[in-house]
């Protein structure tokens, strides 16, 4: 594949293929790192988890300084709809890694939450990463 076919994905150090999907996790990490203030050694992308036998993967998770996770990130195509289904998803991730933050986003729309209880409440703005950690203290 050609080069300008591939994205280069900082977390994972590596090229990869420069699907829509792709795109969007690119553009977020990009906003996460360079708007919130997430340093990029505590994100990862393409993260693999696992609940009973059913494998998961979550696009972006952020961590704490002491690496305990903070947020999820769901990515979608720019075509796909930000509804319930995407943000089940999320939550799936959620009930594996007990983050305090989920974060939806197409790349058009983007949807933050924070956990208040066992509530995600809405948020009007991705937080910087020095409020997600003083949100919650790890």
């Amino acid at each position: 594949m050609p080069e300008q076919d591939k994205y280069y994905d900082p977390l994972r150090r590596k090229w990869v293929a420069a699907t829509p999907e792709e795109k969007v996790r690119q553009w977020f990490i990009g906003v996460l790192r360079d708007s919130a203030g997430v340093p990029e050694w505590l994100m990862m992308s393409e993260v693999q988890m696992k609940a009973g036998s059913k494998p998961w993967r979550a696009d972006i998770m952020v961590y704490s300084r002491n690496g305990n996770p903070l947020a999820v990130v769901e990515c979608k195509r720019p075509d796909v709809q930000i509804d319930a289904a995407v943000a089940e998803q999320a939550l799936r991730y959620h009930s594996v890694q007990q983050v305090a933050y989920i974060f939806l986003t197409n790349g058009k729309d983007t949807y933050a939450y924070m956990r208040s209880g066992s509530a995600f409440l809405p948020l009007d703005r991705i937080p910087t990463y020095s409020e997600m950690i003083q949100q919650c203290p790890q």
